[in-house]
């Protein structure tokens, strides 16, 4: 009996760890400084991460074009706060629109 209790608790805490790393998947542990003029050219859009939910830190994540079909999503996070984001944010925006 003590053998299956033992057995239960070891899957739960397995379950849990799982569960708890695979919340991080999708969050912005720290911030870029800079990106090159070439990478700005590649920005397809961008999204905010707020502190709710699992994410502990405000980032502006950057969403690239995809090079190939089979290449996954490239992504750079920014610090909202900061000035170069804030104008790169617009000027995606804009480019947007245009195409829009």
């Amino acid at each position: 009996m003590k053998f299956q209790a033992l057995f239960v608790l070891l899957f739960l805490t397995c379950m849990y760890l799982s569960v708890a790393q695979g919340s991080y998947g999708d969050c912005c542990l720290g911030y870029v400084e800079k990106l090159r003029p070439r990478a700005k050219k590649n920005i397809e859009s961008y999204r905010i991460q707020e502190t709710d939910g699992d994410c502990n830190m405000r980032a502006v994540v950057f969403v690239f074009k995809k090079r190939s079909s089979q290449s996954k999503l490239r992504t750079a996070c920014a610090n909202p706060n900061e000035l170069w984001v804030q104008e790169l944010t617009d000027a995606v925006d804009r480019r947007n629109a245009i195409i829009n």
